[in-house]
């Protein structure tokens, strides 16, 4: 059984929500969620092979972001269920969910297993989770759909 959030869960979630703030990293974010669409396993490595770019750096930074958060639920660290809520981990569902159709190819073509594992792991700890990441993923390709329409 999951014990119950402290205040020193609390006070990391505050932390963890003035990190998101900083000003290159909400940058990432935003490019992560507005304009990075990867269609596949190649999309995104093309962007994760462009070292140097600002697109490289921020597909690093906002996935490494939620990578490190989720470590600290995985390790005990932080509240899972307090993390796992959508106002304080919802960007990570939706980063996790535009790679989700193809991830287990993006994995072997990069020649990583460990690809976005902590994020997978923490949202598979829970039933919760598990049907947000479902919702989510609907959700992401319905706004795929959107989008191809639009073109």
């Amino acid at each position: 059984m999951a014990k119950n959030p402290t205040v020193a869960d609390a006070q990391l979630i505050l932390q963890l929500y003035d990190l998101r703030r900083e000003s290159e990293l909400r940058k990432a974010r935003s490019w992560w969620l507005t304009e990075f669409w990867p269609a596949n396993a190649d999309d995104f490595i093309k962007v994760s092979s462009a070292m140097g770019t600002q697109e490289n750096a921020w597909l690093r930074q906002a996935s490494s972001y939620w990578s490190m958060a989720a470590s600290l639920v995985l390790h005990g660290t932080l509240n899972a269920d307090l993390f796992l809520q959508p106002t304080n981990s919802g960007e990570m569902y939706f980063i996790l969910a535009k790679v989700h159709p193809f991830l287990k190819e993006l994995r072997e073509k990069i020649g990583d297993p460990n690809l976005f594992l902590n994020i997978e792991k923490v949202i598979n700890s829970s039933k919760f989770s598990r049907e947000r990441l479902t919702f989510t993923i609907k959700r992401v390709e319905t706004m795929r759909e959107k989008r191809k329409a639009k073109s």
